[in-house]
């Protein structure tokens, strides 16, 4: 297993084989022990003399304490003796592979940024030692006194666009490659590889790699008419001869059907891009049937799945099985918000007989379609996959076994019983009720608003105590820097969007006189309260708890019809993603995925902050329950406000059917234009919407897993079919539909 991956929790992994080694030998004496060398080092791939370094300590320590077998060069085991390793390497790799030090990592990432990444572990080259290019850029002489294909590869590593097309143009006429294509196998992807190789170990950031396919995209687009000028002449002189393309491997990349985020998905193809995988990016909300057909069409190595909202999990699994029914052998990939390595074990491979794997985020997609496209290794590396998922699965059932629960009449009688009576918990009564349309939110509003830490998430950069969040991540030593130009260049495109007026920015909100009959919120007509329009279900906690804590349903923080108090329900729906699609298209037409992936991340993080100005907007006027609140935006985000804001599809309420019920009442649709998909995701995607509750003891919960008996009831109340309901609540169910 790998050491000096940046993760806590594999920084002992070599010290745990070595010890497992010993008492294995001590208990053992006869048995035999192999490892595994390569896997070690894997962090630092691309700089020659840390992994080597790596391995010949890692042999010495593990054959000292009873290893018999590894696959190793052999020559470079002879000539990389550990005690003829450089010394100084030698301390920073011991460090990282005996976990000496808590920062052993980011100390050998520094040195090795100041070696000559070809150089030997026994004879180091520190960079500006000697007369390489790299060695004058040290000395101060400007990357543009260099040779083409050096500057080229250049302006790769370091995101720089301005003038790519210029040198690429330069390096086709310079008769120095014969086909266009030369120029994309030669500098170019030089310049990718060591992109890749910096990405994969640490040293360098989501933001720089994205800019860097910018940099590439430019190039070759420049390249393409040239390319197809040349295929048409020599189809014309060969028509019998095909056409092959070299690339290290090709993935059918989709977000599923009823889905409409892709920002994710976005990343991966970039990334993959960047280590020369080509990828078919089918784009969004895209049925099982086109993602399969477009699988065998361009015989594909790999398919590649997104997904955001819970439904899309069942769409995978709808994916999984069509694929079984092809008999497909391709690899599945699993990536998105809602997915997890759990749900991909459990759900999915039991549906599909070839590989299928969970993709923790675009830095993982790498090594793992690496692995998958390694002939010698793959077949290893597929089935060490099968056996954790098989773990997992087992570890699933057994949990599901062990975990009790309440009837739903037991967890009814321990519901959370509230007086609505007593002066703290009588309900106010709204200055406003109705709908209303809210189109006039000034932009600088919105901004001041917006929470920033999702935001870096997006991009992957994560400040290490005590600087993590915003803004303190600006003074964090590994990411600091590159998060605060990521940060700039966001300023620059939000003050783009506002002089520009490239967002449409709408929302809608409800506030109607409602009470709860039971798990249920009846809302009213009017004040007279003697006709229900709409009726809002909810679902009840279960799982048995070890306190006396109450079994939670939001209908639990409404007063009940038989109080006679007045109570009030009110939702919302709101979107900055009208116009996005068009800033986008500008930005793909200029080759610009740096800039498509940061109009999707703003657009999210302003549809997050209109929700939060609109909700304080209806606490403070429109409700008024609060109209003396006065909180920072720290408070704000922090949720120190009086009452919650739940989303159908989300924890306190997991069934996103309910938002039917809200566009309904509201008129969502036709007033504002904001859609439901038919898996009932928001499009445009930057939208957010759910239900206002304005009590002073209505709080956040997890529903968690319910039983069958709930959901038996949970349909019968909303006259749905049971199959149909556990479709949409199958994440929720504690036991097999």
């Amino acid at each position: 297993l790998t050491v000096g991956t940046g993760l806590a929790e594999h920084n002992n992994y070599a010290v745990d084989f070595i010890r497992a080694t010993r008492e294995i030998k001590r208990v053992c004496p006869g048995c035999k022990i192999s490892g595994g060398v390569s896997n070690i080092a894997f962090s630092f791939r691309g700089n020659e003399a840390v992994r080597r370094a790596f391995h010949s300590a890692f042999l010495h320590h593990a054959c000292n304490a009873g290893m018999d077998m590894g696959i190793v060069n052999a020559a470079q085991v002879k000539a990389d003796a550990y005690d003829k390793i450089d010394k100084e390497l030698l301390g920073y790799v011991e460090d990282v592979l005996l976990n000496l030090c808590d920062n052993a990592t980011e100390r050998m990432l520094e040195f090795a940024a100041t070696l000559e990444p070809k150089c030997k572990p026994t004879a180091v080259v520190k960079k500006g030692s000697g007369s390489s290019v790299s060695e004058k850029k040290a000395s101060g002489a400007s990357w543009r006194d260099e040779e083409v294909a050096s500057r080229m590869s250049y302006a790769l590593v370091k995101g720089i666009d301005e003038f790519i097309v210029k040198d690429t143009e330069e390096c086709r006429v310079s008769g120095k490659y014969a086909k266009p294509l030369h120029i994309i196998e030669g500098p170019l992807m030089s310049g990718m590889n060591t992109v890749g190789d910096l990405f994969g170990a640490g040293k360098m950031f989501l933001p720089q790699v994205i800019k860097s396919a910018r940099v590439m995209k430019k190039a070759v687009a420049h390249l393409i008419p040239f390319m197809e000028e040349e295929k048409r002449l020599a189809a014309l002189e060969n028509p019998d001869e095909v056409q092959t393309a070299s690339h290290a491997g090709l993935m059918v990349l989709a977000t599923v059907k009823g889905d409409v985020h892709d920002i994710g998905k976005n990343i991966v193809a970039v990334v993959l891009g960047c280590n020369n995988f080509k990828v078919i990016d089918l784009g969004v909300m895209v049925p099982y049937d086109k993602i399969l057909d477009a699988a065998e069409e361009h015989n594909a190595d790999i398919i590649g799945l997104s997904g955001l909202i819970t439904p899309s999990l069942d769409e995978m699994v709808t994916v999984a099985k069509k694929m079984e029914e092809r008999k497909m052998n391709v690899p599945l990939l699993i990536g998105g918000a809602t997915t997890s390595k759990m749900h991909t074990a459990v759900k999915l491979t039991p549906q599909y007989s070839g590989p299928v794997i969970y993709v923790l985020d675009a830095s993982r997609s790498v090594p793992v379609c690496q692995s998958l496209m390694d002939k010698e290794n793959r077949d290893d590396f597929v089935q060490d996959i099968k056996d954790q998922y098989t773990e997992l699965r087992e570890e699933f059932y057994t949990n599901l076994e062990d975990r009790k629960y309440l009837t739903l009449e037991e967890a009814r009688k321990k519901a959370g019983v509230l007086d609505f009576s007593l002066p703290e918990n009588t309900p106010f009564t709204p200055n406003f009720i109705g709908t209303k349309v809210i189109d006039d939110f000034e932009f600088d509003d919105i901004l001041q608003a917006i929470d920033w830490n999702p935001f870096f998430q997006t991009w992957q950069l994560r400040g290490r105590y005590p600087n993590r969040g915003y803004p303190k991540i600006f003074n964090d030593e590994t990411v600091g820097e590159e998060a605060k130009k990521l940060f700039d260049d966001a300023q620059k495109m939000l003050a783009e969007f506002k002089e520009k007026e490239c967002l449409k920015m709408v929302a809608i909100a409800g506030i109607y006189p409602a009470n709860s009959v039971g798990d249920d919120i009846v809302v009213y007509k009017d004040e007279t309260r003697a006709e229900v329009t709409h009726t809002f279900y909810t679902l009840r906690q279960q799982a048995e708890k070890d306190n006396d804590d109450p079994y939670m349903a939001l209908s639990d923080f409404i007063a009940p019809a038989s109080s006679d108090v007045k109570d009030y329900l009110g939702m919302f729906a709101c979107s900055s993603g009208f116009g996005l699609e068009a800033v986008i298209e500008e930005r793909r037409a200029a080759h610009d995925d740096y800039g498509i992936i940061m109009a999707e991340a703003l657009a999210d993080r302003l549809a997050e902050a209109i929700a939060e100005v609109l909700h304080q907007r209806v606490r403070k006027d429109l409700w008024g329950y609060a109209s003396d609140e006065s909180l920072s935006l720290n408070d704000l985000l922090k949720v120190k406000y009086d009452g919650i804001r739940p989303a159908p599809g989300y924890p306190s309420q997991p069934d996103h059917t309910e938002k039917l019920a809200m566009w309904d009442i509201m008129s969502a649709e036709a007033s504002t234009n904001i859609k439901l998909t038919e898996s009932l995701a928001m499009l445009p995607a930057a939208s957010v919407s759910g239900l206002y509750f304005g009590g002073k003891n209505s709080q956040y919960f997890s529903v968690g897993k319910i039983c069958k008996d709930q959901l038996t009831d949970y349909a019968v109340r909303k006259k749905m079919d049971i199959k149909e309901c556990e479709r949409w609540l199958s994440h929720s169910l504690n036991y097999e539909p």
